[in-house]
């Protein structure tokens, strides 16, 4: 890899330029208009034309260390983080990209969520957010670019405070010096600050880099491990009330009469509302002086719904019209010639079925909001800053500049506070508004509880595959033909119009139009409409088109009398050389082949790759009292460079234990004439600490640009240990969660 090198800035701007901070004793380092500028007359100086770049848009606001390093004059160097860390680590990993490249002392270096701005915007989604597994991706080089100017201006500050040339400066753990003089960043902070912008920075080659690829620590580890760690639900203002809202139990379902007197003589409720909600329905909304008696008054309310017209889904016959649909023709995905079907002379015939999953985070769903008329605060947990900042200034009818929204560390998400609707956040600002005008004021805390949460909506849509494949005697595949059914999660929604071509939701299909086995598939697609609202969720597509090509990818392995191993590498001979070197890692590190299980264990195999990262399992497990038993599992992961290790690994443990939990009984969100049978842990299975096999991760070295590594631990490690299953007892699981005859 060569080193990177940027030349988008201007060469000078004029001390003017930089913003001195208020921040405590610190200061930012960023590149700003000048005043005159900035109403639209460039300064007559030498430097007017580089602001009048600027006033053009040359110069990107998420190019200005401004915005993200501020240094205090104790040489703490904090780094804003400009996407929601909800457990996935970039709370510490975009901070040390900067630190990197700033040659900052890492023991001195903080972070803090970044707020909703201009600034923080992604550079590829043009909106604020974290998803995709992009994070690391996406500020590879942006964050490493701000600590590379950044240091640049400490450089040529220690240069002219010494009267030196810079080529003599050096930069080491946040001192910087020249010869036996020596300043601290804190010392050089102010100094810094006036320094013009570096017209190019160089980046570091890997081969230099002391902090990135090494096993760090996470910055909020402590915090979080000793329970002072504060996450949105735990942030309520002095005075603050919380608010319940009372949703329909059908989804889209009218609200018909409300009798409230009973709510409002529990002790502690101020008021009930009515409030428009999300798809179309009306919500009875109960504010309170706390969680308790909010609560209490929701469940007092006396409440009617009229559902005429409204679609009450029922699983079972829902399942049955998939099953149907995935038996005709449908939206053509993908195209090959099947003809060889009708003759082959072997033949795997398989219906695969996937329920609707809720999201069900640690941390349910929140929002602190300050509506005082002219001007708004919002502090939450968003995935979507830019979509959830815009949606509460149209509901209260305010200037966007007049609202703030602060991001909140959140427990956990996995694609829940990513609503294009902005659903939970507009119900905030929806009961704000009807709060103010019933004359109300201070601020208010929307909570929704476990039972909200897991009968809210906004599911992992159910799904169907039917596979027919063709073989020929020796086992080799003659033509595929697969059908998947199941709802669009991006129609309708911001995504739509670089996601859905020809009709096809492409997160339906991946994993299967893009398989890297070479089969000849032709692959039709339903996407059927139905009254349960759907959203991303942790691996979208892929968690359920892995299981179905790894799974059947073992079974044809079978089929042809080989080794699900070798056949794999068959398969993929020297095109796809990430996928095959993940396997290969995995592989090598479990002893695959190379050693005996104990009496009824068996491996199991699986590799797929995902948002640009490769995940190989290989698993160890038996079935005990009707139920499989996951010992271990050994991850082989190409993620390109991985910035820390330790990030790279716990993602790949908690995936682990999130898709083991797809696989036990219980793990299923079903309906029954439109209402959702299932509402806390009781009845919604997850996974639970005892559940968790021994996790070995291992990765491949790479020195080129990071990929993600959020979800791709996640889509293969339910089909390694249908494999296994299969192993022991013959049987193809072909339905989520697992069902042993």
């Amino acid at each position: 890899m060569t080193a990177h090198t940027t030349d988008r800035l201007p060469a000078a701007l004029p001390r003017r330029s930089f913003l001195k901070m208020a921040a405590g004793s610190g200061f930012a380092l960023g590149l700003y208009p000048l005043a005159g500028a900035a109403q639209g007359t460039p300064p007559a100086t030498p430097q007017g034309a580089a602001v009048a770049a600027a006033m053009a848009g040359e110069l990107k606001p998420s190019q200005q260390p401004g915005a993200f390093v501020r240094v205090a004059a104790d040489g703490a160097v904090t780094v804003m983080v400009n996407r929601l860390d909800f457990g996935q680590g970039v709370h510490t990993a975009l901070p040390m990209l900067v630190a990197e490249e700033m040659d900052a002392d890492w023991r001195l270096v903080r972070a803090e969520l970044a707020p909703a701005a201009e600034a923080y915007k992604d550079a590829g989604f043009g909106i604020q957010m974290v998803g995709g597994s992009n994070s690391i991706k996406s500020s590879w080089l942006q964050y490493r670019e701000l600590g590379a100017r950044a240091r640049a201006m400490f450089v040529n500050a220690a240069a002219q405070r010494w009267n030196v040339p810079a080529s003599q400066v050096r930069v080491a753990d946040g001192v910087v010096s020249a010869g036996s003089r020596r300043a601290t960043f804190g010392e050089l902070a102010e100094a810094a600050m006036k320094q013009p912008m570096p017209a190019s920075v160089t980046l570091k080659q890997p081969a230099d880099f002391k902090l990135l690829g090494q096993p760090t620590r996470r910055l909020d580890a402590p915090a979080k491990s000793s329970g002072r760690q504060s996450f949105g639900i735990d942030l309520r203002p002095a005075q603050a009330r919380v608010v319940l809202i009372a949703r329909p139990p059908v989804f889209g379902a009218k609200l018909a009469s409300v009798d409230d007197a009973k709510a409002l003589a529990v002790k502690g409720v101020s008021k009930v509302l009515r409030i428009p909600l999300d798809r179309g329905a009306t919500g009875v909304a109960v504010v309170a002086d706390g969680y308790w008696p909010a609560k209490m008054g929701r469940d007092a309310l006396g409440l009617s719904w009229n559902t005429d017209g409204v679609e009450k889904v029922s699983t079972d016959a829902l399942l049955q019209r998939y099953s149907e649909m995935a038996r005709q023709p449908g939206l053509k995905a993908r195209v090959a010639d099947t003809s060889a079907l009708a003759g082959a002379p072997r033949r795997i015939s398989a219906e695969y079925r996937f329920p609707y999953l809720a999201h069900a985070p640690m941390e349910p769903l929140n929002c602190v909001i300050d509506f005082r008329g002219d001007a708004c605060t919002v502090t939450v947990g968003s995935q979507f800053q830019t979509l959830d900042h815009a949606a509460v200034a149209a509901t209260l009818g305010l200037p966007p500049d007049k609202v703030t929204l602060n991001t909140a560390m959140a427990g956990g998400g996995f694609g829940r506070r990513a609503v294009p609707s902005s659903e939970y956040v507009v119900e905030a600002a929806q009961v704000a508004k009807a709060w103010r005008a019933a004359g109300g004021q201070g601020p208010l805390q929307l909570m929704w509880s476990r039972e909200d949460d897991i009968r809210g909506g906004y599911y992992r849509p159910m799904h169907v595959h039917r596979a027919e494949i063709g073989l020929d005697a020796q086992g080799k595949v003659l033509a595929w033909q697969h059908t998947i059914v199941g709802q669009s999660i991006l129609t309708g929604t911001p995504f739509e119009s670089f996601m859905v071509k020809n009709g096809i939701d492409a997160v339906s299909t991946e994993g299967v139009v893009d398989t890297p086995y070479g089969f000849p598939i032709a692959l039709d697609v339903h996407h059927p409409k139905v009254n349960v609202p759907v959203l991303w969720w942790r691996s979208v597509g892929h968690t359920h088109t892995a299981y179905v090509m790894e799974t059947l990818v073992d079974e044809l392995a079978a089929a042809a009398g080989q080794d699900p191993v070798a056949f794999r590498r068959t398969l993929l001979g020297d095109r796809h050389p990430r996928v095959r070197a993940a396997l290969d890692l995995a592989v090598a590190r479990s002893g695959y082949g190379q050693r005996k299980l104990p009496a009824g264990r068996a491996w199991g195999v699986a590799v797929h790759e995902s948002f640009s990262s490769v995940v190989a399992y290989v698993v160890e497990a038996s079935v005990a009292d009707g139920q499989p038993v996951l010992h271990r599992a050994v991850a082989g992961v190409h993620c390109n460079f991985a910035v820390n290790p330790l990030t790279v690994e716990a993602q790949v443990q908690g995936a682990v234990l999130m898709a083991l939990g797809t696989t036990l009984p219980g793990a299923a969100i079903t309906l029954k004439d439109g209402v959702v049978e299932q509402s806390n842990f009781g009845d919604y299975t997850v996974a639970r600490m005892n559940q968790m096999p021994r996790v070995e991760v291992h990765i491949v070295p790479s020195t080129e640009a990071p990929t993600g590594m959020g979800e791709p631990g996640f889509p293969a490690l339910a089909p390694a240990l249908a494999n296994a299953v299969a192993a022991l007892t013959g049987q193809r699981l072909r339905e989520l969660p697992f069902k042993l005859a």
